[in-house]
């Protein structure tokens, strides 16, 4: 299946979840990943404002700042095509825009260096189990994801079917997840070559 088509089945799927199931899932998902060590290590973590489809996020961010960690999201430069974390201390719909693109972002925050964020939390279409992901096929995270100077660890949230069981194709500039967290299950990628088994908390 192209990545086309996959995008195409996900969002079939992702608009026909009602919001009740949505929201409860999401609630699912974020404590799968509030639960894993890698969430627990981290101080400064980078997660994404959801667009009305995608896994519900906020509840990470409730959780982080209970914990005393920093909230990064994501700032996009559509002139450059780059994204920059900006943290964020509210939720609060007043400190908010709306891109263009339908993408909530920060109006005004401090950009936080690409060292100190210890994992970025990213959405995705589908994912398989070596950690492929298929985006919406801008390349924001990927292009995010390359830069040298980010060393954190790379989590996706979904839902549990956007986990896909056939490899994904993998161009060149795809950068592989290291965890894959879904409303069922956590899945750590091993690295390429080796099979990706299935592993609780």
């Amino acid at each position: 299946m192209t990545k086309l088509q996959l995008r195409a089945q996900m969002k079939i799927f992702l608009a026909g979840l009602s919001a009740n199931e949505r929201h409860a899932r999401s609630l699912a998902a974020c404590d799968e990943l509030m639960a894993t060590r890698e969430f627990r290590h981290a101080q400064t973590i980078m997660i994404f404002l959801s667009m009305a489809s995608e896994v519900e996020t906020s509840t990470l961010a409730v959780k982080a700042w209970q914990e005393g960690k920093s909230i990064a999201v994501p700032r996009i430069d559509w002139d450059t095509q780059r994204m920059e974390p900006v943290q964020i201390t509210s939720l609060d719909t007043d400190t908010m825009q709306t891109s263009g693109m339908g993408f909530r972002e920060p109006a005004s925050g401090m950009s936080v260096p690409l060292g100190c964020i210890d994992m970025v939390v990213i959405p995705g279409m589908a994912f398989d189990r070596k950690g492929i992901r298929v985006g919406r096929g801008r390349g924001f995270y990927d292009r995010f994801l390359a830069q040298q100077d980010f060393k954190g660890v790379r989590c996706a949230l979904c839902f549990h079917e956007q986990l896909v069981v056939e490899p994904l194709p993998c161009e060149a500039h795809d950068v592989p997840m290291d965890l894959i967290v879904t409303d069922t299950e956590v899945v750590r990628c091993q690295p390429a070559g080796h099979s990706a088994g299935k592993h609780g908390h």
